[in-house]
């Protein structure tokens, strides 16, 4: 594939920037600068210069770094600042005052699609059918209201990753309620949301582009050989455990026995949460199909793992965009993002 060589600044956070020789043998897949490491020696072997900036709680860095490289466009691996996540969204304004070109989500659909109050509001408004919720703030009253029947699904109102997430996080009476949000409000220091749960299967769907959309193939996660009792959700260690994925059959792929309508109307939906929360550049989408299938959409990422084999690129690749031409379709989204096309 050729390609213009750019000169491209990968922001990455200080604790996850690749070591410059990597020792022989070493499990990249097991590193938690995979993603890192992936997008940077892809992008040198594609033939852009490409130099990791780590940034932890100084801007002035990117400003001198900007200044004096002059960078094409920065490719934001960042999910944060100063090790604050809801911070991201600020890295990415200061991209804009600087006037240089970055990858990845605009502020404002960072803003929006962090909020998982807001966003299923915002969602709902535009009739894409979201769990009912209610959210319990720091230091208030724990009463759930009538409307919201057990079970019930309780997380961290802006932390993603599937962050305090885990079975427990599924209640059926209301001390068990009130001990989780107050977990959340303890352990992860945010407000909680609760949300009806949805009994059904889980369901990703990567989209790209900025006005023009393009959704990935539908993606599923398989649980095969989950406990008696167990829920079927994304806890945190279903998602970074390699040990307890093996344990319990824990795999994704494309989804199965999905007719070619109910395929169409899911991408067809995806592509309206992400216009409707205003997103650009990439994300993805999580739903829950349930068994009388109804399309449930639970909340929209803008910053998606994209480590090569994961699911945002596997699903790709299944389209027939190899990890090479993704990566670059990604720079080319956010060279051509114009920030005041929002306003």
């Amino acid at each position: 594939m050729s390609v213009n060589k750019l000169r491209v600044m990968a922001l990455m956070h200080r604790h996850l920037v690749p070591p410059e020789t990597i020792a022989d043998g070493t499990d990249i897949t097991a590193e938690p600068w995979r993603t890192e490491y992936d997008v940077v020696s892809t992008l040198t072997a594609m033939g852009h210069e490409v130099r990791a900036l780590p940034i932890h709680d100084d801007l002035g860095e990117l400003r001198r770094a900007s200044e004096e490289w002059k960078p094409h466009i920065s490719f934001n691996l960042l999910e944060g600042f100063d090790d604050i996540t809801i911070f991201d969204q600020n890295v990415v304004s200061h991209l804009e005052l600087l006037k240089l070109s970055y990858t990845g989500c605009n502020p404002r659909g960072l803003l929006l699609a962090r909020d998982k109050s807001l966003s299923k509001k915002l969602l709902a408004y535009h009739r894409i059918h979201v769990p009912d919720f209610e959210v319990f703030r720091i230091g208030r009253p724990i009463r759930r209201p009538k409307r919201l029947p057990f079970p019930l699904m309780v997380k961290s109102l802006t932390q993603e990753a599937s962050i305090g997430i885990s079975q427990a996080s599924v209640v059926d009476s209301d001390d068990k309620l009130k001990e989780r949000v107050a977990f959340i409000h303890e352990s992860i220091g945010t407000a909680a949301i609760v949300e009806q749960y949805i009994e059904g299967r889980e369901l990703y769907v990567g989209i790209l582009g900025n006005q023009a959309l393009q959704a990935l193939p539908v993606w599923e996660l398989f649980f095969k050989n989950m406990p008696e009792g167990a829920k079927r959700i994304a806890t945190d260690r279903v998602k970074w455990s390699v040990k307890y994925q093996k344990k319990y059959g824990i795999d994704s792929g494309p989804a199965v026995d999905l007719p070619d309508a109910k395929n169409n109307e899911i991408q067809h939906l995806c592509k309206r949460a992400f216009r409707a929360l205003e997103l650009s550049g990439y994300a993805r989408i999580d739903l829950r199909l349930d068994e009388a299938g109804n399309v449930w959409v639970l909340e929209a990422n803008p910053n998606p793992q994209i480590a090569r084999g994961e699911d945002f690129a596997a699903s790709a690749e299944k389209q027939g965009v190899s990890y090479e031409a993704l990566l670059q379709r990604i720079i080319n989204l956010g060279l051509r993002w114009q920030p005041e096309s929002v306003a």
